[in-house]
């Protein structure tokens, strides 16, 4: 990981572009209707993100993914987490 752009995005997040890519590659194969595999997804990102997925969230990202059939990329997972709640 010595390319200048993935230290750039490293540095500013603070997230590891070599677990991203390792993460990426593990998602071309995976079933997303199969709820055990979505959620481990979704605690992986989690992980790697450092940022704590609420029970009730993941819930509605499995059901979104495994049912609704939603895409699975950052960008959706992103807007989902950073979604503020509704009062």
């Amino acid at each position: 990981m010595d390319n200048p752009l993935f230290k750039n995005i490293e540095k500013k997040t603070g997230v590891n572009m070599k677990e991203i890519l390792e993460l990426a590659n593990s998602l071309q194969n995976a079933n997303f209707k199969d709820e055990k595999t979505v959620r481990s997804i979704i605690h992986r990102v989690s992980e790697i993100a450092n940022k704590k997925v609420p029970k009730e969230l993941e819930d509605k990202l499995v059901k979104s993914i495994t049912q609704d059939g939603k895409n699975l990329d950052f960008n959706t997972l992103s807007k989902m987490m950073n979604t503020p709640k509704k009062k």
